[in-house]
């Protein structure tokens, strides 16, 4: 027969509600993390859908040049960038899937 103590039971409580809470803040950070990874994934592929949305994504204040394939604008800070479509999605010239930059020269 098993002898209960106060004590004993006392601390298995206070242990327990302890790691209820330790838990709670981990599901919560795991369900923080998800939600504002997915907000990132949304944007980015709103981003790339259009050119005038990646125009905006870029922060790009003049068009300098637009085609139906690439665009040239101005960013606020004065740098020029080129925006180029591949296979559907609009980037930046340099930021192609890798290597592919050099075939759009």
């Amino acid at each position: 027969m098993l002898l209960k103590n106060r004590y004993t039971d006392k601390y298995m409580v206070n242990w327990l509600k302890l790691h209820k809470k330790i838990l709670s803040v981990i599901v919560i950070a795991v369900v923080m993390l998800f939600v504002f990874g997915t907000d990132q994934v949304l944007m980015l592929r709103k981003a790339h859908s259009t050119f005038a949305n990646y125009y905006n994504f870029r922060g790009c204040k003049q068009l300098l040049t637009k085609t139906p394939t690439y665009g040239v604008c101005k960013t606020a800070s004065g740098t020029t960038v080129t925006i180029v479509q591949y296979k559907g999605k609009w980037y930046l010239k340099a930021d192609l899937p890798i290597g592919l930059w050099g075939h759009l020269n």
